[in-house]
């Protein structure tokens, strides 16, 4: 076999875990096989893990937005031009209108959130799909304790006004160079944001 050739297992040759699961589907430990120790793509990146994704250890690692507003970096992706993170408020606020020109996924956690254009409530366990040109302005009410969503935002924020127009707007880069004079301001170091960047 040459390296730039491939490989499909015989699914009636190739034993499959699967294969001595019980009737929930578990399959004991001794059964599982070995970690995959094979080649792996030549220029493929390193995954990013992060154990703690809410920062509870370390409330450094939230990067301040604007007043009771954070966002936790969790992958700034400038190949591809997004960027993952956990958006935190406390004790209500808005974000400003805006649109997005590409997709973005949101999931939230904690809290709840709305869109003034909207009719529905985001709260913990909701799922949103925003297609991009979607105009929406985002708002937690004064009674949220506390609200934390993960967004997954292509593109950028593009800052609109009340007639669609604008305003002004962030993407990746931004928010890299912003987790970056974060870090140096709380002692972590200008390179500390390297290990979110792909």
């Amino acid at each position: 076999m040459t390296p730039d050739s491939t490989h499909s297992p015989d699914p009636q040759t190739e034993d499959s875990p699967l294969d001595h699961a019980d009737a929930q589907g578990r399959v004991a430990v001794q059964d599982l096989p070995a970690p995959y120790s094979g080649p792996a793509p030549r220029d493929a990146l390193a995954e990013l893990f992060i154990q703690d994704g809410y920062s509870n250890d370390d409330p450094r690692l939230w990067v301040p937005l604007a007043p009771g507003r954070w966002s936790r970096p969790l992958c700034l992706n400038v190949s591809n031009g997004y960027w993952v993170h956990l958006t935190k408020v406390v004790g209500g606020g808005m974000l400003s209108r805006h649109r997005h020109p590409a997709p973005v996924h949101g999931f939230v956690i904690k809290g709840k959130w709305r869109y003034l254009e909207r009719d529905w409530i985001a709260e913990a366990g909701s799922y949103l799909y925003e297609p991009p040109g979607d105009i929406h302005t985002l708002v937690v009410e004064p009674d949220c304790e506390e609200m934390i969503t993960l967004f997954h935002n292509s593109g950028a924020l593009i800052y609109c006004d009340e007639d669609g127009n604008t305003t002004g707007t962030t993407d990746v880069f931004d928010r890299v160079d912003a987790c970056r004079k974060h870090f140096i301001e709380v002692g972590l170091g200008e390179d500390f944001v390297k290990q979110f960047i792909r």
